[in-house]
């Protein structure tokens, strides 16, 4: 095979260890290194000695940072490729001999690196992720403070669609102070839950204990730490988003798509998107595209393949919320595919919509059009009159189509 590379590396990286396969004109050398700091800059150092242009590594886990950390900061080309692109021959699975495959595949230009965007980005993608998992457990909080209640026979989540509201937060509150009076706690309401105060008196009568009025102090002081948390870390992303103003307000305007959400999608994707060759590959990376799985003519499961996990959820989450508006394209295609394939794979397509919008408005630089919720019925006119026509005749009528001048 044709040689690309004349001289580069293959890492077999683990969380102690690091096995370096160096092949030159010269010849073969391996070599093995701690992930300690001060090792890894001597392995870096042995590889720019070498006159690597190239070095290669599996995506495990997060044990690859540190070493490419190094290798950028030198200026060294670093693929970071998916470990089931090249796994070994079975029966030869050793460390050196790992090593010795992955720098023979990028001797011969047969690896293809995954996405690794800038460090900026990365820094900014860190602090998003964090701040979604702060977002994630302060929702899982006030879920255990509804089972507190209800083990305390108290039904609050059953009148107020919020538990942890306004009003839900100063009843819950004056239950922890040690108020059980459920005439005193449901005067406490506020706005439209005021109209609610008869509901409010039998579902604030229970039995609440010494323990669990604990368990909810406790439970409302980490919600707020959480929330606390969650605001100064908004602050440092708004900060680092400055710069992207303009591609946040582009990214607004579609259907189910706030803020938050544009965030995470630039965060995750990056503004330059002649990084994915089309919209179908961006769909692709982000796991939101079906797999081909075809066996002597036959189609098996097509199930999406896996991907960047967290635009995927990012992107379904915002798929729910635009199949929730009105009067547009992207709710007029969830509710369409909902009530034939469910729930799940019509948010899921509609995911995968906003993703090929998000594609070609941050490469044009333009807002978003909306289509409306018939676009696809008049584009498929036809077809929609031959299947309607079809169900019809299938209950036993006759049907007869006119064009209304």
């Amino acid at each position: 095979m044709e040689v690309v590379y004349n001289r580069c590396c293959g890492l077999d990286v683990h969380k102690k260890t690091v096995v370096a396969c160096i092949i030159t004109p010269e010849g073969k050398e391996i070599r093995t290194f701690s992930t300690m700091t001060d090792d890894l800059i001597s392995m870096v150092d042995w590889i720019k000695d070498k006159g690597c242009t190239h070095v290669a590594m599996e995506s495990t886990g997060s044990f690859w940072r540190p070493i490419y950390n190094l290798l950028e900061l030198e200026g060294i080309q670093a693929l970071v490729v998916n470990a089931k692109h090249i796994k070994n021959v079975p029966g030869r699975k050793t460390d050196v001999k790992d090593a010795e495959w992955i720098a023979g595949l990028l001797r011969h230009g047969l690896l293809q690196g995954s996405y690794i965007p800038s460090r900026d980005q990365r820094e900014l993608r860190e602090l998003i992720r964090y701040r979604r998992s702060l977002i994630e457990e302060r929702a899982r909080e006030i879920n255990r403070i509804q089972k507190v209640l209800e083990g305390a026979n108290i039904k609050l989540s059953s009148v107020a669609s919020d538990v942890l509201g306004k009003s839900g937060r100063a009843m819950i509150e004056a239950m922890i102070a040690g108020e059980e009076d459920p005439e005193i706690l449901s005067e406490l309401a506020q706005r439209r839950l005021k109209n609610k105060k008869a509901d409010l008196r039998r579902a604030l009568k229970g039995l609440i204990g010494p323990h669990q009025k604990l368990v909810l102090k406790t439970q409302m002081r980490h919600i707020d730490f959480l929330t606390d948390e969650i605001k100064k870390l908004d602050e440092e992303v708004k900060k680092r988003m400055l710069p992207f103003e303009e591609d946040l307000g582009l990214l607004d305007t579609i259907p189910g798509v706030g803020r938050r959400t544009a965030e995470q999608i630039l965060a995750e994707t990056g503004t330059n998107m002649d990084q994915f060759p089309s919209a179908a590959h961006l769909c692709s990376w982000a796991g939101l595209s079906p797999g081909n799985n075809e066996i002597a003519g036959k189609r098996k499961s097509v199930r999406t393949r896996k991907g960047n996990q967290k635009l995927r959820s990012a992107l379904v989450e915002a798929a729910r919320a635009a199949a929730r508006t009105k009067n547009t394209y992207l709710s007029s295609q969830y509710h369409r595919l909902a009530a034939r394939r469910g729930a799940n794979r019509a948010a899921v397509a509609v995911a995968h919509s906003i993703l090929t919008i998000v594609y070609y408005m941050l490469k044009q630089k333009q807002r978003y059009i909306e289509l409306g919720p018939a676009y696809y019925e008049e584009r498929k006119r036809e077809t929609v009159i031959r299947q309607s026509i079809k169900k019809l005749e299938s209950l036993g009528y006759k049907v007869t189509v006119e064009l209304i001048a």
